[in-house]
């Protein structure tokens, strides 16, 4: 008996995902991606210990996965009226001692073509050029039509085609993202001498101004510095190098704790506006359904994108695996079910992660000396990170109710 196909649109982070976990469950997907050749796009992501949890669940792909361990999460000011360390935590060290997952820094690229190589390896086709421009659905199947005219046709559909979703729009109708307000200039940079040992996420906050930097390796130091700022558009290309080095020399590269001199140096400097989109009621129509950033784009401050987007992952496969075992074509009553079972899990967590991380982009960005002040003392009075909503989701270690077999 053939196996129940299912079509996977986007290549990016969490389409490879969903595919090895549907090639592990008795699905045969495969991925469509508009863009012609994997992109270099992007900085790097925190992996988390929901994030991990799920992608350890993969067979060896943790193992191939190189990226910076990070223990602590410190946050300073640079506030002249108000200088110093703000506060410090080891929540990641003992999540990691606790619970067996910590955080991790790992460069987009690398992790990208990790996750591509290993679908590949495990049988996933992953077809580029291909964007998806309609869908027409059948009893038992959905055939999708492509910009360059091919089709193809599957059970089922899952749309993991990020922020600017074709298969959202095909479903809801386009939905123009919203602007946060907030723009991000962000780099890549050797690891200064004063952060090398401390293997921390480090927040520094200025009047206006507030820089993320974690490692993403055992010398590289990924960094993003968010402002309030005229629109500017999510391109996520490199700067031209005189831009590049105009921003090296800009005031933010004299500021202490190794911020400083983690922009002077920084290299593949990017700027992007941080966007949103409006809530959806629901995230399937028929035998398609969104997930990841299709479905709840949200802003990088808590650093839940990719994390979230892995637990959904795991929560569908899940109840995949709950309500057709066998992994038979379902009946589009059936996907209705795991479906909507699926979207009243979801939604509420992830609207909840959506709106704490606008929140708390503008909190960190505040102008005016007061109101920074005010800013530095709810972070030294506050938990400085809780990673205890993550740390037992989306299972708690041990006792995942997925099995892959791969």
């Amino acid at each position: 008996m053939s196996k129940t196909k299912v079509i996977i649109a986007g290549a990016g982070i969490t389409g490879p995902v969903l595919a090895m976990f549907l090639k592990g469950t008795g699905y045969d997907p495969i991925i469509y991606e508009r863009t012609e050749r994997p992109t270099n796009h992007g900085l790097s992501l925190a992996l988390q210990p929901n994030g991990l949890r799920v992608l350890a669940l993969i067979p060896g792909l943790l193992e191939r996965i190189v990226g910076g361990k990070v223990e602590e999460i410190v946050h300073y000011s640079v506030l002249p009226e108000d200088l110093g360390e703000l506060s410090r935590s080891d929540s990641p060290a003992r999540a990691e001692a606790e619970e067996g997952f910590g955080v991790r820094g790992v460069r987009r690229t690398v992790l990208h073509h990790v996750l591509l190589e290993h679908a590949k390896d495990l049988g996933t086709p992953i077809i580029f050029g291909y964007q998806l421009v309609s869908l027409d659905e059948a009893a038992n199947s959905v055939r999708v039509t492509f910009a360059n005219g091919k089709t193809d046709s599957a059970s089922f559909v899952v749309g993991c085609d990020g922020l600017h979703s074709n298969t959202r729009e095909c479903l809801f109708g386009k939905q123009n993202p919203t602007f946060t307000g907030l723009v991000q200039t962000g780099g890549l940079s050797e690891t200064p001498e004063e952060l090398l040992t401390q293997r921390a996420v480090i927040n520094v906050y200025d009047n206006g101004a507030h820089l993320t930097a974690y490692p993403v390796n055992d010398h590289q130091t990924s960094w993003a510095l968010t402002t309030m700022e005229l629109e500017a558009r999510e391109s996520w290309r490199v700067m031209d190098e005189e831009a590049q080095q105009k921003f090296r020399e800009c005031s933010y590269s004299q500021w202490p704790f190794g911020a400083g001199k983690l922009v002077s140096s920084g290299t593949h400097i990017v700027r992007y506006g941080l966007y949103d989109r409006p809530e959806l009621q629901a995230w399937h129509k028929g035998r398609v359904v969104l997930l990841g950033d299709a479905a709840h784009p949200t802003s990088p401050h808590i650093g839940q994108g990719a994390n979230q987007a892995f637990e959904d992952i795991y929560h569908l496969v899940r109840l995949l695996c709950k309500h057709n075992p066998s992994a038979v074509t379902p009946s589009t009553e059936l996907l209705s079910k795991i479906f909507t079972q699926f979207e009243d899990l979801r939604i509420p967590r992830t609207s909840e992660f959506v709106k704490r991380a606008r929140k708390l982009g503008e909190l960190r960005v505040v102008h005016g000396v007061e109101e920074c002040k005010k800013r530095n003392n709810h972070l030294r009075q506050m938990e400085v990170v809780s990673l205890q909503d993550v740390l037992n989701n989306p299972f708690v270690a041990g006792y995942s109710e997925v099995s892959l077999v791969l």
